[in-house]
């Protein structure tokens, strides 16, 4: 989250209200026009001016208004109710930046914080205002409306309520697999999350449904053995049974549901994938692509064959992939670990194993091999590319 982002969020989380619109060319001196200022929702017409809107008549105000560069700016928050009907914020003075051309398609973020004090923010990266729009549940053509921020819901509290639901319809774990479903839904619900944000971000979405699950995990062994610890133990060995539990279906889940939330991945990319599939000696490569058929069929060309393992960590397992499909030479691995030093790397690369990661963990790997790593998009981009050139009957599942 940029420095900047995180700014906005936080002013406007404590402000009495606030709004946010795209900046338009009417707004910039990209269309030519003199319209000065830029055009404010007619609903925050009471936030301004602390009173219901008269049409007909004419209001404004002067407030200061305090930038993210540091500027500051005396404005004269005007309402034309005599004819247009159109509330303005005004008086910026000359060289401010963000009337120029570039601006356009910029997102403008003006909060309230007393009847003269204000704050004011522009986001011009396409994730800064994906992520705002998000945090506040709002979607791109909703924005030009106040922000209910002391009524709202924020995603953060929203999703801590959805797993507390969730959690509370069990008496016992459920399958990893409905345990994976449950924290999809309740993150895609808490932030608005569509088919299409799945397929443009793989890389942001699996983290944060990987984060999502650890935290409904929690909240369900809170609910489950929170009776069973409040009891004394009628001996140690009762008690490193019930802690060897704990840890054993800990250190089981992490695994599982990390290829339940990749499976979910694939699918809604429309890959074509098998689990699971059996391979030389009983092998059983976490995915392979497109499915075991193909594996097991000699003139299917061995170049459209993909296997993926899936290891949350790889410090050492890593190896446990090389001989899960020996028709595929070069095989994949995604893992969530950041920072595998140069000598792995170097014996990985050697044994013709390509390291999968989300994208934002690649800065954490050293320089030399950047650019040796596939991101969760890049590995979709490279199956989708194989199973394009494809008859269809090898696609049927």
């Amino acid at each position: 989250m940029s420095e900047i982002l995180n700014s906005a969020i936080k002013s406007v989380g404590n402000s009495q209200g606030a709004f946010c619109r795209f900046i338009t060319a009417n707004d910039t001196h990209a269309s030519g026009s003199h319209q000065a200022g830029f055009l404010m929702p007619i609903a925050a017409y009471q936030l301004i001016f602390n009173k219901h809107r008269i049409r007909g008549v004419n209001e404004d105000k002067w407030v200061t208004v305090r930038w993210q560069d540091d500027r500051t700016t005396n404005n004269r928050m005007i309402y034309y109710g005599k004819a247009k009907n159109e509330l303005r914020i005004t008086r910026f003075g000359e060289k401010f930046p963000f009337f120029e051309e570039d601006h356009v398609g910029d997102l403008l973020i003006i909060a309230k914080h007393t009847d003269e004090d204000y704050s004011g923010y522009v986001l011009s990266t396409e994730e800064d205002i994906e992520t705002f729009l998000a945090y506040f549940n709002l979607s791109p053509d909703k924005t030009n409306q106040l922000i209910e921020v002391n009524e709202m819901e924020k995603p953060n509290a929203k999703i801590a309520h959805l797993l507390n639901e969730f959690a509370s319809r069990f008496t016992d774990f459920p399958e990893t697999k409905i345990m994976s479903e449950g924290a999809r839904e309740c993150f895609n619900k808490a932030y608005r999350i569509v088919i299409d944000d799945i397929i443009r971000k793989p890389d942001d979405i699996i983290m944060n449904w990987y984060e999502t699950e650890e935290r409904l995990f929690k909240c369900m062994e809170e609910q489950i053995y929170s009776s069973m610890i409040s009891q004394p133990f009628g001996s140690v060995e009762h008690f490193a049974e019930i802690a060897n539990k704990v840890l054993n279906r800990r250190k089981s889940r992490a695994g599982k549901s990390l290829e339940h939330h990749l499976a979910n991945i694939f699918r809604t990319n429309d890959i074509v994938f098998e689990e699971q599939a059996v391979t030389e000696n009983n092998n059983k490569p976490d995915f392979l692509f497109p499915n075991s058929e193909c594996y097991h069929n000699i003139i299917f060309p061995t170049e459209n064959l993909t296997m993926l393992g899936v290891k949350t960590s790889c410090k050492d397992r890593w190896r446990q992939v090389l001989n899960e499909a020996e028709r595929i030479k070069n095989k994949h691995l995604f893992t969530l670990q950041p920072g595998i030093s140069k000598n792995q790397l170097k014996e990985m690369k050697d044994a013709n194993l390509t390291l999968v990661v989300p994208h934002k963990n690649i800065c954490t790997f050293p320089e030399d091999y950047q650019d040796f790593l596939f991101d969760l998009s890049s590995f979709i981009g490279l199956v989708r590319k194989k199973q394009e050139t494809l008859p269809k009957y090898y696609l049927l599942n």
